[in-house]
């Protein structure tokens, strides 16, 4: 038995979705949550930036005694993966997670990848879809309005901004006879319902933060380190009362214990 927290983090809300599932999963667990929303977006920042960001990140929540972080960013997953293999705490990111189970779907039509800008850039999406899944044709785009977008409140279905960057971004997705969709970037999964109208299939999506948080239980489950009273606690670099709204609304929890702290706190961690 191990008691000690699970941290995740994220430039947002997005890794709100791998919390979401982490919970279903685990609700006994003690879980640290960090939106860096004050620094947010991470899609367009330099590989050099997001090492920075997700090393300050993750020593933030390593303050707290915890026993792994989840990495919920899949643009830090992908341009700061340095970072994440090599922190002196297990680091569970969402690139491999995620593509390990779009690859495992059936049928033989394209696969898609949506992410942020910073990691359709450094390619490793996609280069380890064409390692797990050869010789299939990949759509990889990116998204960049779709995070800020959400993190600024268009996330219902039936938003005019939300519907048109969806239709800007996914229309050369539309009719290709998608077998899989990956949401590489944790933001959304919270959008898959209009994602999932736009494309007028059913066409099945892949939420890499999901795919962490399972991959996270199943570690800690085999290696004996579960343990908790169920207790949450949620940082943020941005505004407090934005994240306890749209935490609460996601959870179903009334009752969240949310600190805000400034960006120059995390850097002194």
């Amino acid at each position: 038995m191990d008691k000690r927290a699970i941290g995740i983090y994220d430039s947002g809300f997005g890794g709100l979705t791998a919390l979401k599932r982490l919970r279903q999963l685990m609700p006994d667990e003690d879980i640290i949550y960090f939106a860096d929303s004050g620094r947010m977006p991470y899609g367009g920042r330099s590989d050099s930036q997001l090492c920075s960001f997700a090393k300050q990140d993750q020593d933030f929540l390593a303050s707290f005694g915890v026993k792994i972080i989840i990495a919920a960013c899949g643009t830090i997953s992908s341009a700061a993966e340095s970072v994440l293999k090599g922190y002196h705490i297990p680091v569970v990111g969402v690139l491999e997670p995620g593509i390990r189970r779009l690859a495992s779907l059936p049928g033989d039509g394209p696969l898609g990848i949506i992410a942020t800008e910073a990691s359709i850039r450094t390619g490793k999406f996609k280069a380890l879809l064409e390692k797990l899944a050869p010789g299939r044709e990949i759509m990889d785009i990116p998204c960049p309005k779709f995070a800020p977008l959400i993190e600024h409140g268009h996330s219902a279905m039936g938003d005019a901004e939300l519907e048109a960057a969806v239709a800007e971004y996914l229309a050369p997705m539309k009719g290709a006879g998608l077998a899989g969709l990956g949401l590489c970037c944790t933001h959304y999964g919270i959008i898959n319902e209009s994602i999932h109208a736009f494309l007028e299939e059913d066409v099945p999506l892949v939420a890499a933060s999901e795919s962490a948080a399972e991959e996270v239980c199943e570690y800690l489950k085999s290696n004996g380190l579960t343990g908790g009273s169920g207790k949450l606690k949620l940082y943020t670099s941005g505004d407090a009362e934005e994240l306890r709204a749209f935490a609460s609304a996601l959870l179903g929890e009334a009752e969240l214990d949310i600190e805000a702290i400034s960006p120059m706190e995390v850097l002194a961690e």
